[in-house]
């Protein structure tokens, strides 16, 4: 089956409420999931506004069953990975994805490679005002913990391997 090259990233928060959407286009799949890619200008909307558009390329992953997405920013951008710590994406179509965002992230900075995680006090209130499942409070953290290191050690996917799917989005044809 051909997959559509379009699709529609849709996070929500955990009450249903829009968080970002945005297009990217179908990179490929292995085995840690299929390859989103977004070029420069790709434009984030938030309830239906444009709130900003990308000065660089990116390319995203989105896992099979696992509480993360990863978003791999190129050169010149402060970060190289930025991890939104989600429930597992769903695809309601090949044309969209859809995950509910869980409020923490883990990033790399990409000049000295430090690791941390953020939004550690967003995650604190929302579990509280959206009251958050056990069950999905430990698998938030859990996720934020694994994701803290596999960054640190550069463990799959987190091996450089991005870069494939980086030039791959440069290659495709450009769109008006």
């Amino acid at each position: 089956m051909d997959h559509p090259t379009s699709v529609l990233v849709t996070v929500r928060k955990y009450d249903g409420s829009p968080h970002w959407q945005h297009r990217m286009h179908r990179l490929g799949e292995d085995e840690h999931g299929v390859w989103l890619g977004a070029p420069v200008g790709t434009v984030y909307h938030r309830d239906g506004s444009p709130i900003y558009a990308t000065k660089e390329p990116r390319v995203m992953l989105f896992p099979h069953q696992a509480w993360w997405t990863a978003l791999f920013q190129a050169a010149p951008a402060r970060l190289d990975a930025y991890c939104d710590i989600a429930t597992p994406s769903r695809w309601p179509h090949p044309g969209e994805v859809t995950m509910i965002d869980l409020d923490l992230d883990v990033c790399r900075i990409r000049a000295d490679r430090t690791v941390y995680i953020d939004d550690e006090d967003e995650f604190a209130d929302h579990r509280v005002r959206y009251a958050y499942p056990p069950e999905v409070i430990g698998a938030a953290e859990a996720a934020a913990s694994e994701l803290a290191e596999a960054l640190r050690t550069d463990a799959a996917p987190f091996d450089g391997r991005h870069l494939n799917w980086l030039d791959r989005l440069a290659a495709l044809p450009v769109t008006g």
